[in-house]
């Protein structure tokens, strides 16, 4: 039980190190299964708060102290219904949240500095479990209309959309340009953080279900927007955000610097194989710099660990405390050995003696902005060069609009993303009214969860257009 509380941060102690060798050794050594005594244990910890705040701050608004309650009395299969409900794929939501900032950072006990609720990891318990002993969705109530609606994009907001929608009679069709389902799931996230045969279970769940894929098509090449609007009763885009954002400083264009996405991606297809005839980008044996602090940095830290890079170091312009990543995911990187620079900015990337070298500057936080968000300022005469064979740049995601949007009379904002509304008539309609939109393609690139409530909240929109609400 010491190992499994260890990875659900239960009063861990920081203190305490685990052997970044012994982390290398197989990708799932922190995501062991969750024993049913355990959950059962967990459960009963729960205060049944009047007022829960764990609810409020998950962005899809869980059932969380019922499920708990359903759990601690073993009925595993209306705690996997119930979990439904609300979350398309609490599976996953259960591996990948931030629950530290979300959830689990509410719950009562977390406040009061007993450790909080391990709700992350009874989440992702009740569906696993209950698959396992046989539970699927209930779909037999559904009353199935002759409507179609397209979903472009096979991530968490399409496939949330196709969930509400296929459970309210309507068939989706959904499609992605990538061989499989999930989008960055499958192809951003690492495996040590979520197993793709959990992505490929859900994906069985729900042609089960009645959702239809066809993969490999990408729109606006394999098809257009104007078959798909002839064919369909609706369309939904929920393409993401998968433009990386640069530094804009020197040097980003060398050899030997590469973007935090296609090195995610290689890294997943190699470890799934199907890389086909493209080369494995490795950072093994390599001086690895990973510029940024949310997620995805972490995510390039760790994956270098685990290829095996001589040595990690990550630089980042804040402090540790204004980091945008989640706090678990940077213990766990300075648990394998990541060694962290705060408080520095990079300004030039150079090429000298045959290897790379990142120009740094040490900043400090100034006055809080409007938001309460403090700007870097940078500490004069305080340059520094950190040697290094790779960076990897890891800034983060922005959307790119397709070339089909002004033909298909689709709006945009300044910053490229989709104008789709949820405070409207029919939630996340955009201007073109057959079309909707959610997650990261409206709101830019933020979690896995809000994309999957969007992705819901859009079907709700539709459903309402097409009058079967």
């Amino acid at each position: 039980m010491g190992d499994v509380f260890q990875f659900m941060n239960v009063q861990r102690n920081p203190g305490d190190k685990i052997p970044a060798e012994a982390r290398k050794q197989q990708f799932f050594e922190i995501y062991q299964p969750l024993k049913t005594s355990e959950a059962g244990e967990q459960a009963e910890r729960c205060l049944g708060c009047g007022n829960p705040y764990c609810e409020w701050e998950c962005p899809v608004h869980n059932y969380i102290p019922n499920w708990l309650k359903l759990v601690k009395e073993g009925k595993l299969f209306q705690a996997a219904e119930l979990s439904h409900k609300t979350n398309s794929l609490p599976e996953i939501c259960g591996r990948v949240c931030p629950q530290d900032r979300l959830c689990e950072g509410s719950c009562t006990l977390n406040q009061g500095g007993f450790g909080a609720v391990t709700i992350g990891s009874i989440e992702k318990y009740i569906t696993d479990e209950a698959w396992k002993a046989g539970w699927r969705p209930d779909m037999s109530q559904v009353v199935k209309t002759d409507r179609k609606v397209a979903v472009i994009g096979a991530g968490p907001a399409g496939l949330g959309c196709a969930d509400v929608l296929v459970r309210n009679g309507i068939t989706p069709v959904v499609f992605d340009r990538n061989e499989e389902i999930g989008g960055l799931l499958t192809f951003g996230i690492p495996e040590f953080k979520l197993e793709k045969t959990v992505v490929q279970r859900r994906r069985q769940m729900m042609e089960e279900m009645g959702v239809e894929f066809r993969l490999s098509t990408h729109i606006g090449t394999d098809l257009t927007i104007d078959q798909l609007l002839a064919d369909y009763d609706a369309v939904f885009m929920g393409m993401g955000a998968y433009q990386y954002l640069k530094g804009g400083f020197p040097g980003e264009d060398l050899s030997g610097v590469t973007e935090a996405l296609p090195f995610l991606i290689s890294n997943v297809r190699h470890s799934l194989g199907t890389l086909g005839d493209q080369p494995f980008d490795t950072a093994a044996g390599q001086r690895v710099v990973v510029l940024g602090g949310g997620d995805t940095a972490m995510d390039c830290n760790r994956t270098s660990i685990r290829q095996g890079a001589a040595h990690v170091t990550c630089a980042y312009r804040r402090d540790e405390a204004n980091m945008p990543g989640s706090k678990r995911e940077v213990l766990n990187a300075k648990e394998e050995g990541v060694n962290f620079l705060w408080n520095r900015q990079p300004v030039e990337i150079v090429q000298q003696n045959g290897a790379l070298g990142v120009k740094l500057v040490t900043t400090r936080l100034g006055a809080p902005d409007a938001k309460g968000r403090q700007s870097p300022e940078v500490v004069a005469g305080s340059e520094e060069i950190i040697e290094c064979d790779r960076v990897i740049v890891a800034f983060g995601f922005q959307v790119q609009p397709e070339s089909w949007f002004a033909g298909a009379g689709i709006s945009t904002d300044a910053r490229g993303r989709t104008v789709a509304a949820a405070a409207q008539p029919f939630k996340h309609q955009t201007s073109n009214p057959k079309i909707f939109a959610g997650g990261d393609q409206v709101r830019g690139a933020d979690l896995v969860v809000r994309a999957v409530y969007e992705g819901r909240q859009a079907a709700e929109g539709i459903l309402a257009y097409l009058g079967v609400w």
